[in-house]
């Protein structure tokens, strides 16, 4: 249920019945004060401005038009020419309900569903994951489990980074330790980022390693058995190091979502050929070069897109262009989005103004790169460990899962040590994701520990404990929530303030997927849980003379807040817990 999507629909009818043109917006908004309504049609002010007319003779006329008997019990013109809607208890009652004994909360599917790719995480597979994937992984997940909620088809695609010149010295550095009688899994790759520096250290200081590096990376590309055996061998023991973390952090990625760099090796050459066949790409100093006047800099001399090394090496922008192709012309996408670093936004507007131009990407197809911020360390710098190096992403979690311990052990509890021990794990991993998803995903933000792990304000382990909270009434009043089939009677302001925020989930949802934003999905949350515990304070539920059938009613209540809860923290990919 959207019930802004209703009244928008509703008020756009009665503005053309009113004579006004189909494209006047109608301006629907919430209503911050109850006094004022619980929404309000604003466009009145706006289409009067250009027709030259008085505002509120026209919000009259829209009024006259607008067919709301079954919705709202009142609505009036306010001021210059607001329009107030009160709705119906019997609505909102009815509306509840639908949502209570709905899987979905009475979530709709989109009326057209749509194929979107989402490519997102994305590591280096040269190395472990660090910080800096965290943030492309769980916003990207968080998306693409919103748009499966809401109906659509989601291609996931893990673009790993697993091809280039590097690989040259890894497998030449892999081939000698296996020589030597070492153990791949347990000894070679089980710290990747120190086989990595061996590597490198042998490339730059041992005679005759770097030209067997470079003489491999040759082999590999031209499709040498030796040469890909050991590629392969690196890169499913690198996979499995990702998907390690990809379970402990509750994503959704698997195996199968994997399209690598690798994965467009054959369609490049054809890529090149396509771009100078249409004068995109022309030569400049042995390499093929992508002139782009759109995005000129002051002096208007073009930029520089460099699809095809001298040496007629590709380039990551080679390997985006056949991914444009592919996401587009083959899978036939709707949409395609990318999780990267806002650093690389020039680099993806000229991957787009190339693909357009040579026809990689539909015209069809909705291109739309995703930046993100950084996660700083408390002194405003990128996150880093205390030595100055690069935090893995797997220590990072190990840590809020035992200072979330740590945390717990001074609460009161009557749990086992095992109960205690995975509500940690739930506790530690939640905190980072959501201390990271509440940020609006352009912005830079501040790690700290003591706040992502405080019981209280807007954090996991507050929407957490706000669950369990909701689910202990229902321990103590012995009624099984799924046995409650109470109409809900909204009297109190609380109660309708509660059930106005529940019934506004497909709308949040909504604004998520179309800005892939999974902030205001987090804020929609906190404010939920905090006007649930408005509502429980003015609002008994088990208190000793509360009839039964109130009592019946805000049960309702309660128990659409805990499956909202849950259902939005799961879309988040942070878990809950019965008890804390």
């Amino acid at each position: 249920m959207n019930i802004r999507t209703l009244l928008i629909d509703k008020a756009i009818a009665a503005m053309v019945a009113a004579g006004l043109p189909e494209d006047t917006n109608p301006a629907v908004t919430q209503s911050t004060r109850p006094q004022f309504g619980d929404y309000q049609i604003n466009g009145a002010m706006g289409a009067a401005k250009k027709l030259k007319s008085n505002p509120r003779e026209l919000a009259q006329k829209i009024i006259d038009n607008l067919d709301l008997a079954d919705i709202a019990e009142k609505t009036e013109i306010a001021g210059p020419g607001f329009i107030n809607i009160h709705l119906k208890p019997e609505f909102l009652s009815a509306s509840l309900k639908a949502a209570n004994e709905d899987e979905k909360l009475a979530v709709a599917p989109h009326a057209t569903a749509q194929k979107v790719v989402v490519d997102y995480s994305s590591p280096n597979l040269a190395k472990e994951m660090h910080v800096g994937h965290l943030r492309s992984t769980i916003i990207g997940d968080a998306v693409v489990r919103a748009l499966e909620f809401r109906g659509d088809e989601v291609v996931r695609q893990n673009h790993m980074g697993d091809w280039g010149t590097q690989f040259g010295m890894l497998i030449a550095h892999l081939e000698d330790q296996i020589n030597q009688g070492v153990d791949l899994e347990s000894v070679a790759l089980a710290d990747l980022e120190t086989f990595y520096r061996d590597a490198k250290k042998r490339f730059d200081d041992e005679e005759g390693f770097a030209d067997k590096a470079r003489n491999y990376v040759v082999k590999l590309q031209s499709g040498d058995a030796h040469c890909e055996k050991l590629w392969k061998l690196f890169i499913a023991t690198s996979v499995k190091h990702s998907e390690e973390v990809y379970k402990r952090l509750n994503v959704t990625l698997t195996q199968d979502d994997i399209m690598a760099e690798s994965a467009y090796n054959s369609e490049l050459a054809n890529i090149i050929a396509l771009l100078k066949d249409k004068n995109i790409a022309v030569e400049s100093d042995g390499a093929q070069v992508v002139f782009l006047d759109e995005l000129a800099n002051k002096d208007g001399e073009p930029s520089v897109f460099i699809v095809q090394k001298s040496g007629g090496g590709f380039l990551y922008a080679t390997t985006d262009l056949a991914a444009c192709d592919y996401r587009s012309n083959k899978l036939g996408a709707d949409r395609i989005l990318i999780f990267v670093d806002a650093r690389q936004s020039l680099h993806f507007n000229q991957v787009e103004l190339t693909a357009r131009k040579a026809g990689l990407l539909r015209d069809e197809t909705s291109y739309e790169f995703c930046p993100f911020g950084t996660m700083m360390g408390e002194d405003g710098k990128p996150f880093k460990t205390r030595t100055g190096g690069t935090v893995k992403l797997a220590d990072l979690l190990e840590e809020s899962i035992t200072r979330a311990a740590a945390k717990l052990a001074e609460r009161e509890s009557d749990l086992s040590d095992e109960e205690r021990s995975e509500i940690a794990r739930k506790v530690g991993i939640g905190a980072v994701k959501y201390a990271d998803l509440s940020k609006h995903r352009t912005s830079d933000y501040i790690f700290n520990w003591d706040t992502m792990l405080s019981f209280e304000g807007a954090t996991a382990p507050y929407l957490q404990y706000a669950y369990t909270r909701v689910r202990s009434i229902f321990r103590k009043s012995g009624i099984e929530a799924a046995s409650l089939t109470a109409d809900v009677a909204i009297n109190e302001p609380q109660e309708k303030a509660l059930a106005l925020k529940l019934l506004q989930l497909e709308e949040v949802l909504d604004l998520m997927i179309s800005e892939a934003t999974p902030h205001v999905l987090c804020g929609y949350l906190y404010e939920l849980a905090s006007l649930y515990m408005t509502f429980y304070e003015a609002c008994p539920v088990l208190k000793e003379g509360v009839e039964p059938s109130v009592r019946d009613s805000r049960l309702v209540l309660c128990n659409l807040v805990a499956k909202t809860l849950k259902s939005g923290l799961d879309l988040l990919g942070i878990e809950v817990m019965e008890q804390m």
